[in-house]
């Protein structure tokens, strides 16, 4: 079956002719043509098949690709052809559209870009002032600021390992390059071309280079494939019926269209690590000049230092005015800008190249490079830019209206942001930490015997303190598994009244059932976490700073004078916080590459992945990619061009993040579609996950807009359901949006129906339930042709848009 390519605007229904007749003994009706229904299934988090979506091994793809497409089943490919078979049932679609988050194996690798995907999802978590609330640019700016740094410090942490650790401390001692053939032709013994310290820092240069040139084509590579999807076109003035408080942004035209934005923040977060390896190669020359008296080199390289902070201030413009304008689609290319900054930052990276491959016979390396203060002046600003984070969110939220869920009072995106620094550290600092030790053999780096000094000592620092954050987490998961005991036992007592009281109590089996219903209710204490997470990361970081200042100043002292047990002490948690820096980073890989591999990881990794990966890239281009700007516009189109073409009825069907979806599909609805589509969501995260952490767009008014929208709305949800929840939406007839709790598991014990244990099914298969059946079928009876667009049980009332209104 084919679909409309460009579909025009969707237009009213117009009345259908009034019947024929004749005369008045014989009154001949004309037939009527039945009126087709469609169910669109929509998957949630970690994707499932079209087979097992449509219940048949027989399916048949009716459009899309083979990354994201809907699919029927083989009987049914042809029904708009055979409308008179469909009277009594819908015709099932699946739109399966997990391909855009999973794949090979090599995926596993976009988990080192989890700080910067966090940073991204601090973006979308401000409280939900008004849009014209000063504080609303304020707090945009500072997460790029922050976005900003995050891409600074993992340059920085490139240049340390390749340049301060391999290139200038160890290719610069024998005792570190003996064993070491690879680093044999740096040896200054062998007097080779190579072996200048300046040449040796631009030959490290290629690796960081690569690194960042890396991200640039990834994040390139993906917007083209990710970031194109153009919305279908739509009619002026479609939310015109809902109130502004209302109204939220992803119903704007421009929300799922965004490429100029993250191509001007690609341009300049790529120039940003460029400028970090050049800046790193003028410092290191520049103070051997000093030293040596060259006023010639000395001289060049200040002219070249102080090209690099021009470069710098024009950076850092472009991100402080690169801010989304979502009210229309961005489809502006703006190349001067995309392609003249890093082009820029390239050349003066050349011509600082040449500058420290300069012959310079009398230069040695010795130390470490200048610079090592840069690790704790990007903490320093990090941390300023976290509390101003915090400040702008607290008036924020102060100006919101009505948000008594919203998680941590609006401190949800600070919360996250500080975490994306804390990840940025653990990253950064594992990788330098574990490379000393590889490249130092058996001797410490930074102690006596040891071959060269190390790393910043800002990174042991960091190290030291991770062992203590680990004892806080650790303290947190038991408090919880505490509260899990104690909910469990107060729930058991209710657990059989929810049954036929004619079943035989099971004590094993009660237990079990609400077991798993205090361990699903820890989804809502998830702020809590989060917020002693943040909390104690703030006050450990501060702590590293501050110790690591002190140890500059009074290098051996820090602990000089103390018992020999807070030595050992010391050295333990520097020891231990430096190894699990370092298996940080080799979890992160092994649990990615177990996430698209292993179907029960997918699920597990899948949940923070796809919320993250949900939402467009407003302040990192070096993010995953946004699923959601190929998801939405898909589901958009479909939705416009079957209503368009066969004036049907239409059941968007949405589990888990799928709802999600279709929630932000029907937004980008003109208003005469979106009147024809009523929405069945189950195991829904929008009000418990969505609402609460981003309220500024899922927030109570928002949803209480997109209901008054639509024909109708109905949502299944469970206790024993870690994700899902109810929408807490109550009708102008008094009506709740919500159905449940549904019963689970459907039977208690063993019945004649159910001669075996029914299965606890928490958060999944809600179509196992009599109930979901029950809801589809009132819904689709909700949608008659002849009905007008006010529903017939409802008092008029202002703004309605219903179909009368369309």
């Amino acid at each position: 079956m084919e679909t409309v390519a460009t579909p025009p605007p969707a237009r009213a229904r117009e009345p259908r002719p009034a019947a024929t007749s004749a005369p008045a003994t014989a009154p001949v009706t004309a037939p009527q043509r039945p009126q087709l229904a469609l169910e669109l299934l929509v998957h949630g988090v970690g994707g499932t098949t079209p087979e097992k979506m449509l219940g048949d091994p027989r399916v048949q793809r009716i459009t899309g690709d083979d990354t994201a497409a809907c699919y029927r089943r083989t009987d049914d490919a042809d029904a708009e052809r055979r409308p008179d078979d469909y009277r009594t049932r819908p015709v099932r679609e699946a739109y399966c559209w997990s391909n855009l988050t999973s794949g090979n194996g090599a995926r596993a690798l976009w988990l080192v870009l989890l700080p910067f995907m966090v940073a991204n999802l601090a973006h979308w978590m401000r409280p939900a002032a008004p849009p014209d609330h000063r504080g609303q640019r304020i707090y945009d700016l500072l997460v790029r600021l922050l976005a900003l740094s995050l891409t600074v410090l993992l340059a920085s942490a490139a240049c340390e390992v390749a340049l301060d650790l391999t290139a200038w401390q160890c290719a610069g001692t024998p005792a570190c390059t003996a064993g070491k053939s690879w680093l044999g032709f740096l040896d200054p013994a062998d007097g080779g071309w190579w072996s200048a310290p300046g040449r040796r820092l631009v030959l490290g240069a290629a690796l960081p280079l690569a690194a960042v040139g890396f991200l640039w084509w990834l994040s390139h590579r993906t917007w083209s494939a990710y970031e194109s999807a153009s919305p279908p076109p739509r009619r002026p003035g479609a939310s015109r019926g809902t109130p502004a408080h209302e109204r939220t942004a992803l119903g704007l035209d421009g929300f799922w269209y965004g490429r100029r934005v993250v191509a001007r923040l690609r341009a300049a977060h790529t120039a940003a690590g460029v400028l970090i390896i050049a800046a790193a190669l003028v410092l290191a020359s520049l103070r051997t000049d000093r030293r040596a008296g060259a006023a010639d080199l000395t001289a060049v390289g200040q002219v070249l230092a102080g090209l690099l902070v021009l470069l710098a201030v024009a950076t850092l413009a472009v991100v402080w005015r690169t801010a989304r304008s979502e009210a229309d689609r961005d489809e502006e290319s703006d190349r001067r800008t995309v392609r003249a900054l890093p082009i820029a930052a390239l050349v003066a990276l050349a011509l600082t190249a040449g500058y420290a491959a300069w012959a310079r016979p009398a230069a040695r390396s010795h130390g470490a490079l200048p610079g090592v203060a840069t690790f704790g002046g990007i903490a320093v600003i990090q941390g300023a830019l976290v509390l101003a984070l915090a400040v702008t969110a607290w008036f924020l939220q102060r100006a919101a209206r009505g948000e008594a869920r919203t998680a941590l009072r609006g401190m949800g995106g600070p919360a996250v942001a500080l975490l994306s620094c804390a990840l940025g550290g653990v990253l950064s600092g594992g990788v330098a930490q574990r490379f000393a030790d590889w490249i130092d053999g058996a001797a410490t780096p930074g102690q006596d015997h040891a071959a060269v000094p190390g790393p910043p000592v800002l990174l042991s620092w960091q190290a030291s303190v991770l062992p203590a954050l680990l004892v806080v987490v650790a303290a947190i998961a038991a408090l919880a598994g505490i509260r899990v005991l104690v909910v469990r036992k107060r729930v058991a007592k209710d657990v059989p009244g929810l049954y036929d009281p004619r079943e035989r109590p099971d004590v094993l089996r009660t237990e079990r059932i609400a077991g798993t219903i205090a361990r699903a209710g820890l989804t809502d204490a998830a702020p809590v976490l989060v917020a002693a997470i943040a909390t104690v990361t703030l006050l450990l970081g501060a702590g590293a700073v501050v110790g690591a200042w002190l140890t500059d100043l009074a290098p051996g002292r820090a602990t000089a004078g103390a018992p020999p047990f807070v030595h050992a002490a010391a050295d333990t948690a520097e020891s231990l916080g430096s190894w699990l820096m370092g298996a940080g980073v080799v979890l992160l890989l092994t649990m990615g590459r177990r996430a698209y591999r292993d179907q029960s990881a997918r699920r597990t990794v899948g949940i923070l992945w796809d919320v993250g990966t949900f939402w467009p890239r407003a302040a990192h281009p070096f993010a995953p990619p946004c699923y959601a700007e190929r998801a939405v516009p898909d589901l958009t189109w479909r939705m416009a061009t079957w209503t368009e073409q066969f004036d049907g009825r239409l059941v968007l069907s949405g589990h888990s993040q799928g709802s999600v979806l279709a929630a932000a599909a029907v937004w980008q609805l003109d208003l005469v579609t979106r009147s024809r589509v009523a929405l069945l969501t189950y195991g829904s995260p929008l009000e418990r996950l969505y609402g609460r952490w981003f309220p500024a767009f899922f927030g109570p008014p928002f949803l209480a807009g997109l209901h008054r929208e639509m024909d109708d709305w109905r949502n299944l949800w469970r206790f024993t359901d870690p994700i899902g929840g109810p929408i807490r939406l109550t009708c102008e007839d008094g009506r709740s949006v919500d159905e449940g709790p549904l019963r689970d598991p459907l039977a208690f014990g063993r019945t004649l129906q159910n001669p075996l244990p029914a299965q606890i099914l928490g958060h999944g298969d809600y179509q196992a339930d009599p109930v979901f059946d029950r809801v589809r079928a009132e819904l689709l009876a909700r949608l008659d042709p002849g009905m007008p667009g006010q529903r017939a049980d409802e008092p008029p009332h202002q703004g309605s848009s219903g179909r009368s209104s369309a």
